[in-house]
């Protein structure tokens, strides 16, 4: 199959999930969603899905990327497809997607294991895939061993991928370990901000390795104003039975050990070194420079998937190499997890 083909199947994937006459067939999923994993809220799988075509399938986007990683003669010519076996994902919705997308585009098969958590959605737009392309068939399947693979993409936790590394150490592989992601905050931010910031540190129930759950403050950082502009979001979360067993266990064992804590009725914050949070929580940790914070992130730098500070006016942070606020869950195709280049892996096989 030429790549202008494979292109062209995941444009018109791209048309579909964007069309109104879609939206009714994508709501009944994600209520099928729902029904399969109680995190997975219609509103979360749809926000995945729009952000999916806008990010990944839009035309403008989706071509050059794919280009970019063509040879220099700049023909169409198909590879040699190898099998490649990828363990997905299931913390948020549909986020096993960019793999999927990757090897096909770049030509090769993909052999899938779907996360339990995760399934309705991803074998959804593997079907999809088929029914707008057919020849894609032969190019997709879905499967609990991974045993005929001649490469492998996984994602787990650390744990995980000890396993992953020795169980696929003999043929090339990328694994991908526990990360999360960070918050920069100057003292100058105000309610604009924190609504952006509220995205980054609560959509997806911040389940997500690019969901916020520390943030990086200064010395006597007043945090009412961020407090009270997610206060309203309130009821949306005590709403949500399993978010709201993470809120009442964890404040109870703070009221408990007297840990210092802000509270707005569904959100913690309290000072803590970690870097990952648990559930209906957020850490801080305060810097006086900027060097400190310089220091603190290049030591982490291995644990970190992204960090976020202020929109500097052009939609980037102002911080080098961060995003701006409300950017951390709607990734491009380069935003590749671990910041390994998924698409120059497999062109390599």
């Amino acid at each position: 199959m030429l790549q202008s083909e494979r292109l062209q199947t995941f444009v018109a994937l791209g048309d579909f999930l964007r069309s109104p006459g879609a939206q009714s067939e994508l709501t009944e999923l994600a209520h099928q969603a729902h029904q399969k994993n109680n995190w997975f809220t219609p509103n979360n799988s749809l926000s995945a899905l729009q952000a999916i075509a806008d990010e990944f399938l839009a035309a403008d986007k989706l071509l050059p990327w794919a280009h970019s990683y063509t040879d220099q003669s700049g023909t169409d010519t198909p590879v040699v497809p190898r099998v490649v076996g990828v363990v997905m994902a299931g913390n948020i919705p549909a986020v096993g997607f960019h793999d999927l997308l990757c090897i096909l585009v770049s030509g090769h098969k993909v052999l899938a294991k779907l996360s339990s958590q995760d399934f309705v959605l991803i074998q959804y737009l593997i079907q999809k895939i088929k029914e707008i392309n057919p020849a894609f068939s032969a190019y997709i399947e879905v499967a609990e061993r991974l045993n005929a693979a001649e490469a492998y993409i996984a994602t787990g936790s650390d744990n995980t991928a000890r396993y992953f590394e020795y169980y696929f150490a003999k043929k090339p592989h990328v694994i991908r370990r526990n990360r999360t992601s960070v918050g920069l905050l100057m003292g100058a931010e105000g309610q604009p901000e924190f609504e952006k910031l509220g995205h980054d540190l609560l959509d997806y129930f911040g389940l997500g390795c690019r969901n916020i759950s520390t943030l990086l403050v200064p010395d006597d950082y007043n945090f009412t104003g961020l407090l009270q502009t997610l206060e309203p979001q309130l009821p949306d979360f005590l709403n949500h039975h399993k978010y709201l067993n993470n809120y009442d266990y964890n404040k109870s064992i703070y009221l408990v050990n007297q840990v210092p804590h802000f509270d707005n009725g569904f959100l913690l914050l309290t000072e803590n070194p970690g870097l990952v949070s648990p559930i209906s929580v957020v850490y801080y940790q305060t810097y006086q420079t900027t060097d400190d914070v310089t220091a603190l992130l290049t030591e982490r730098a291995d644990k970190i998937q992204v960090v976020a500070s202020a929109d500097r006016g052009d939609g980037t942070g102002w911080y080098p190499g961060s995003v701006a606020f409300g950017q951390t869950q709607r990734p491009g195709l380069t935003d590749y997890p671990d910041g390994i280049d998924t698409m120059a892996f497999l062109a390599g096989l």
